[in-house]
């Protein structure tokens, strides 16, 4: 009997989660939307917007726009005359020509020459009908096959001659034997008036009488100018000139009747041919007032822009803002961009020489923002910084900016680069900050060397940050290390033993101290907004106390057990293979937490021996056994565990084989021989994706690893290091380690370590034989383990016999 599904209580969203959703969504709406770019493009659009903004943030007055104190009807309270010679754009007389430009563009009118073609359809359908007509009537026919022979010359007549079907001159035609008088005079009348062309409304087109319009045939689109509109006939012309023409024509023995069934011709196939294109003649109205260049007139230098006492006209005010955008815009843009220019060689340069070529960089959208953003804050930081000390070195005379400048916190960046993005990177990030606030405080290059000392040493002093007083502990060295640079820089300028050296002693001290308190208040803001994960978190998630892992030791008890046995393998063996041991150990203790949901499908948490997949399909026990994967995934992200922990519960399967089901699904599907489809391999496949990173592939490794090692017998040290070997062996040929940095040597390293703490685990074990009831078989076989990986040696598989096998193992460096 399946198991009760019990239901989770929802969390309960506190305001500090609102707050966080608040601000997150549109961070990831915005990396969401990024992420269609291609990552290159990405890279170098983030590169090119952050260098103009750093620009316009050295350049601030570009951002605002300068406003008059004067407007329309003010009266000046001084002469104002030009500082130097200068174009002011004359915007009414600009206008008026544009409106002029718009008024004396032509209409355009399109030229079906198609039309003027009836000739030949008409020539055409006739002559067809007559031979069609002349073949049913030489043949006596029932009525009703004569009536649909008829209809079918019809429907063939009408379409020769693309136009809409008339039954009473269809007969009148039938009638008349399709006359050939019919079809000679009325396609020469006919083709003769369309040559000329018919227009549908006649009257709009003589609305530009005397200043023509442009003819524009839609087959070739060649134009021509009109003025004589004279040549164009209306509907109603044209269907007089053509009664009056086919009297002429036709000749006055002929029957009425043909004369009549001629003009009720004419009706259906004359149309207008000749149509007014409203689009075609917007576009040249707009293209007309664009082709109107703005109107200046020019303002020489000391001439009068207005006098005192005057009243400010429309023509003073443009002159007046000319003037003023000229003072503050133009000298200063110019900078500007080539400040862009400068500063996106050097983001690029850093990014390229230093950043792209460090193995730790992650260079995702999510790091290039932070990254981007910190940078900056920081650049901004400075910005005020300076300013503010500028304003106190006014008001107090014992203060200098240059010495308060000391106590800038500029240190902060690199901390916090270095926690979230790593040592290198921080190093990087610190040599292109220093250059940005040293200029930000005047090019001054004693205090690049400041910046950047300090910067370094503050990123190597948490490289390793477990706990927040270490980002205290560094603040403290770095502000000593201030002290000592400050004093230097001060001896430089002549004054170390004055009052200011010793404010810049303590400004220093201050600088480094308060950067270790700056940071410990901002990285839970910046985990929150982020999501990154930083070893201060995973010492608190690696806390056994932890209520999901509580959750864990009372519902699935082996489970728990085996998370915590891989933990130890993970950690004992990450910093060997150079990754983050403690990511590591932490993200196996909640790899399985999937399994609370059913954890009596697991053969680990069951006690009695009784196993649920003996009543299951295998199908239906493939997917209990992924859904954990599932499962796991959504409770890690109800507890807030962090993004690099729910990638590794989602990969710790990656897309391995859960074999024991599979085979026996194919067995059972032989025995229904062809009743049931064949069985897909993918369906018993865990839908990955496969380890991305060095700790989701050795936690898979070690998942593997530790289920098996419950299944030897007699565990010897030469027993476990061939199964490690035989594990990580299939693992490798199922390709689960493609899409991660693992290396043979690591896994040869990864071998060796759990050969050793499996041995330590198992070597005080002694094996007591226990009687099997008759009749009772072994139920550990079918179990629920989750980590049945294909044997690279089983039957249709790509290795055929031991041979092979042990060619693997020394492919992998393993003896």
């Amino acid at each position: 009997m399946a198991e009760k599904k019990k239901k989770i209580a929802p969390i309960k969203i506190k305001k500090g989660k609102k707050l966080e959703k608040e601000i997150t969504s549109p961070l990831k709406r915005f990396v969401t939307s990024f992420r269609l770019v291609s990552s290159k493009i990405q890279i170098w659009i983030y590169l090119i917007i952050l260098s103009a903004i750093i620009s316009f943030l050295l350049y601030p007055n570009l951002l605002v726009i300068p406003t008059e104190d004067y407007s329309i009807g003010d009266v000046a309270n001084k002469d104002i005359k030009a500082s130097h010679d200068f174009l002011v754009e004359d915007k009414e007389l600009t206008k008026q020509r544009r409106y002029e430009a718009v008024k004396s563009a032509l209409f355009v009118y399109d030229f079906d020459r198609s039309g003027a073609d009836i000739n030949q359809r008409i020539k055409k359908s006739f002559s067809y009908a007559r031979k069609e007509l002349e073949q049913i009537l030489s043949i006596e026919l029932e009525p009703t096959l004569r009536s649909q022979k008829l209809g079918q010359l019809r429907e063939k007549f009408f379409d020769i001659l693309e136009i809409t079907e008339d039954s009473v001159l269809f007969d009148r035609l039938v009638k008349d034997n399709f006359s050939s008088h019919i079809d000679n005079n009325a396609s020469i009348t006919i083709n003769r008036i369309l040559e000329n062309g018919v227009v549908g409304n006649k009257k709009v087109l003589m609305t530009q009488k005397g200043k023509g319009i442009i003819l524009r045939d839609i087959d070739t689109q060649q134009e021509l100018k009109i003025d004589d509109f004279d040549r164009f006939y209306n509907l109603e012309s044209a269907l007089q000139y053509f009664n009056q023409a086919i009297y002429q024509l036709i000749p006055s023995e002929i029957a009425p009747d043909i004369v009549a069934t001629t003009k009720h011709f004419s009706k259906l196939i004359i149309n207008p041919n000749i149509t007014f294109n409203k689009r075609e003649t917007e576009l040249r109205k707009e293209e007309a007032k664009k082709s109107v260049k703005p109107i200046y007139f020019q303002v020489k230098k000391g001439e009068m822009i207005v006098r005192e006492g005057e009243k400010i006209n429309p023509t003073h005010l443009w002159k007046l803002q000319t003037e003023a955008k000229l003072k503050t815009k133009a000298p200063t843009l110019s900078m500007a961009l080539s400040m862009t220019v400068l500063i996106g060689i050097l983001l690029a340069l850093s990014y390229i020489v230093l950043l792209k070529r460090s193995n730790i960089f992650k260079g995702d959208s999510k790091s290039l923002i932070f990254i981007s953003v910190t940078l900056l804050f920081m650049f901004l930081l400075a910005l005020l910084y300076n300013t503010v000390a500028e304003e106190l070195a006014r008001g107090f005379y014992f203060f200098t900016a240059q010495a308060l400048l000391f106590a800038l916190p500029i240190t902060l960046g690199a901390i916090l680069i270095s926690i979230f993005q790593g040592l290198e990177v921080a190093i990087a990030f610190s040599l292109i900050l220093s250059i940005l606030a040293s200029i930000a405080v005047e090019g001054r290059i004693e205090f690049f060397v400041y910046f950047l000392i300090g910067s370094i040493l503050a990123a190597y002093g948490v490289r390793n940050c477990r706990e927040r007083l270490v980002l205290i502990k560094a603040g403290i060295k770095v502000g000593l290390l201030n002290i000592i640079m400050s004093l230097s820089i001060q001896t430089l300028y002549g004054n170390p033993y004055s009052l200011v050296g010793a404010i810049s002693l303590i400004s220093g001290f201050l600088g480094g101290v308060l950067a270790g308190v700056i940071a410990t208040g901002f990285l839970p803001l910046i985990e929150m907004v982020f999501g990154f994960t930083t070893d201060i978190k995973l010492l608190e998630l690696s806390s056994l106390d932890q209520p999901i892992l509580k959750d864990l030791m009372v519902k699935a008890p082996g489970s728990y057990h085996h998370s915590v046995m891989v933990s130890n393998m993970v950690e004992a063996t990450a910093e060997s293979i150079h990754t983050n041991p403690l990511l590591a150990k932490v993200s196996a203790y909640y790899h399985d937490i999937g399994k609370i949901n059913k954890p009596l499908y697991f053969i680990e948490n069951q006690v009695r021996g009784d196993n649920r997949h003996e009543k299951l399909a295998p199908s239906m026990s493939s997917l209990i056994l992924i859904s954990h994967v599932k499962d796991g995934v959504e409770l890690a992200k109800q507890h807030r565990l962090g993004k690099e922990i729910i990638d590794i519960i989602q990969q710790h399967h990656g897309t391995s084989l859960i074999s024991y089901f599979y085979q026996k699904a194919k067995e059972q599907n032989k025995k229904r021989e062809s009743k049931s489809s064949p069985v897909k391999e993918e369906d018993f496949r865990y839908p990955g994706p496969k380890p991305q990173t060095k700790e989701a592939g050795l936690v898979l490794v070690a998942d593997a690893v530790e289920a098996a090692s419950r299944t030897l017998v007699n565990p010897t040290p030469a027993r476990i290091q061939g199964m490690v070997q035989k594990i990580i062996n299939n693992i490798f040929s199922d390709g689960q380690l493609d899409e991660c940095e693992l290396t043979l040597k690591d896994l040869n390293q990864i071998a060796k370590t759990f050969s050793k703490t499996l041995s330590g685990i198992f070597h005080s074990r002694i094996e007591y034989p226990e009687p099997i009831a008759k009749g009772e078989t072994d139920k550990r076989k079918e179990n629920g383990d989750s980590n049945n990986l294909p044997a690279p040696h089983e039957k249709n598989g790509s290795r055929e016999n031991k041979n092979e096998v042990k060619e693997d193992l020394k492919r992998l460096g393993m003896s």
